[in-house]
């Protein structure tokens, strides 16, 4: 009966976070399109692990810094919304799933397919 509690609280804080993400004023976070992947809160509410996917790759470093440095801001605000006994603290993790997701497509893609009848197929 906890980890429904526990999933439904890391759904609300996935989408409170993505919503605030926008509201950030930071040129390194501003500059780069960010989708978080998902999250995992500790049973006891004090930490929540955010996984963060970055579509320009050169530019994840940085703006995960710039994620890193507004963890206060995000946290305050995310308290507000959220209304729980404890809001957990932030902690930004990469997430190349996405990455690798688009890799692996674009590998089936470059396979070449054969018929049947041993001519190739385009």
């Amino acid at each position: 009966m906890a980890s429904n509690r526990i999933g439904r609280i890391n759904e609300e804080i996935q989408k409170e976070l993505a919503a605030l993400i926008r509201t950030l004023k930071d040129p390194r976070v501003q500059d780069t399109m960010i989708s978080i992947t998902h999250v995992e809160t500790t049973p006891d509410l004090r930490y929540a692990k955010v996984y963060a996917s970055f579509l320009q790759e050169d530019q994840a470093a940085d703006a995960l810094k710039g994620l890193r440095s507004a963890s206060g801001y995000l946290r305050r605000e995310l308290g507000r919304a959220l209304q729980l006994r404890y809001t957990p603290e932030l902690q930004w993790a990469l997430d190349d799933s996405i990455t690798y997701g688009a890799k692996m497509l674009k590998l089936i893609n470059s396979l070449e397919v054969e018929n049947h009848d041993g001519s190739e197929q385009e």
